[in-house]
């Protein structure tokens, strides 16, 4: 793959890297904001006297709010730049937690869950954007497989360190006292962050109001690149969402008779997994584009075999080795769901590149909401019959491939199209 910079990339480099680190900070916290009731969701049942369906609406609303704030986000980052939105993210998200922290009853909860999905949808898409700003176009996947594995270090600080805080200290305690990392990434983003390099500022946008809203999403889905990206994120994110965001614990603890510290070591694992394949999956795609789809259906498929003989073994409990695979396998689906924005990327033009990476980015969150609920449902209805209740899994598995299949073909000619109009355009840049 040719790697001459294209006129008028952004250069990259330390200061790109700076500047892209401080951004991508206030993800890192949102991550840990977001997880947290994943170590928690036990301690907040006991704590809210509520079932498994109410306890699943935590996560649910949570992912509601998240989903349906993509096309937005994605909207407002095109239109205030990086530092605006990440800076209300950071105020909002903050919030969350502390109103987590004291809630008194399961409806403040609720909102605060809420407040925090909130917050937490301004991050990513605007890390994405930042990176487009600020690194060249070839580096696109690596940097975006880099923010995932920043969001997956928040992961596994939740997992490790407020797992621990909540029993040592304390529900409250843990909780608020998480929030300060939201206020320190809120005052780097003020001080430290800019939108663009100098000189490479935006074209600015007509203020068209409605029309220039509809145009902008209208345009972004037209483009089959758009629509492919949100089908491989929908179909790879959510089977470690759902087990890192929720059901993974109860299911290791209440299924399959672990303790809470082997249970946590699993869901750790299942991180760190995601960090190592992160690194992997960035430096194939960025040097074999073709690669993208065989590593993303390759994660489903490897994804459904690994469920599919956990939940079928015979016995009471699946044995260690088998979750020790199934969880190292989840590892792989968040590097994968990132694949997803390397189709909707060079589908669609800079101006874009938000609202694009917002529709993609509702994938996966539908997917993990849907899921979350249909599990909490099916074991209140079941008896906490887990086996049945994780088949919804491979339910979506099958829609989401089902639609990639009917989407590659298009996809793969409109973006064949779109690079031999660059490669003409570039030859005809003057020096």
């Amino acid at each position: 793959m040719s790697t001459t910079a294209i006129p008028g990339e952004p250069p990259g480099g330390r200061r790109a890297l700076a500047v892209w680190g401080t951004g991508v900070s206030v993800y890192f916290v949102a991550v840990i904001f977001r997880t947290s009731l994943g170590v928690a969701g036990l301690d907040a049942a006991d704590r809210f006297h509520v079932n498994a369906s109410a306890l699943s609406t935590f996560s649910i609303l949570q992912l509601l709010v998240y989903a349906g704030m993509q096309i937005p986000v994605g909207l407002l980052v095109d239109r205030l730049g990086t530092k605006k939105v990440l800076a209300l993210g950071a105020v909002l998200f903050t919030a969350g937690q502390l109103g987590f922290a004291f809630s008194p009853s399961y409806g403040t909860a609720l909102a605060s869950r809420a407040l925090l999905g909130c917050g937490d949808a301004l991050t990513f898409i605007s890390v994405l954007r930042l990176g487009s700003r600020w690194f060249p176009a070839r580096r696109g996947p690596l940097v975006a497989q880099f923010a995932g594995l920043v969001g997956m270090a928040g992961n596994l600080v939740s997992t490790l360190v407020l797992a621990r805080l909540l029993h040592g200290i304390g529900w409250t305690a843990a909780f608020a006292g998480s929030a300060a990392a939201g206020a320190v990434v809120l005052v780097l983003v003020l001080l430290f962050l800019k939108d663009h390099p100098e000189g490479q500022e935006p074209e600015p946008l007509p203020h068209q109001g409605a029309a220039y809203v509809r145009r902008q999403i209208a345009a972004s889905w037209r483009e089959p690149g758009t629509r492919l990206g949100l089908w491989v994120h929908f179909t790879t994110q959510f089977p470690a969402m759902v087990f890192l965001l929720l059901w993974g614990l109860p299911f290791l603890v209440e299924a399959q008779g672990l303790s809470r510290a082997v249970a946590g070591e699993l869901l750790t694992l299942v991180v760190l997994s995601n960090m190592v394949v992160g690194l992997v999956y960035g430096q194939i795609v960025a040097r074999h584009h073709e690669a993208r789809l065989p590593l993303a259906l390759g994660t489903v498929g490897a994804t459904a075999a690994l469920w599919a003989a956990t939940l079928a073994y015979p016995g009471p409990h699946a044995p260690m080795w088998l979750l020790i695979v199934l969880c190292t396998v989840l590892g792989a689906c968040g590097p994968a769901s990132m694949i997803g924005f390397d189709f909707a990327r060079p589908a669609n033009p800079p101006e874009r590149q938000g609202t694009a990476s917002g529709i993609t980015n509702m994938g996966g969150f539908v997917a993990s909401m849907t899921t979350l609920l249909a599990i909490g449902v099916l074991l209140d209805a079941t008896g906490d019959d887990y086996s049945l209740a994780f088949s919804v899994v491979f339910v979506l598995q099958a829609l989401g491939v089902s639609q990639i299949l009917r989407l590659r073909g298009r996809a793969q000619r409109r973006e064949r199209e779109r690079l031999v109009a660059s490669r003409v355009e570039t030859v005809h840049v003057p020096a």
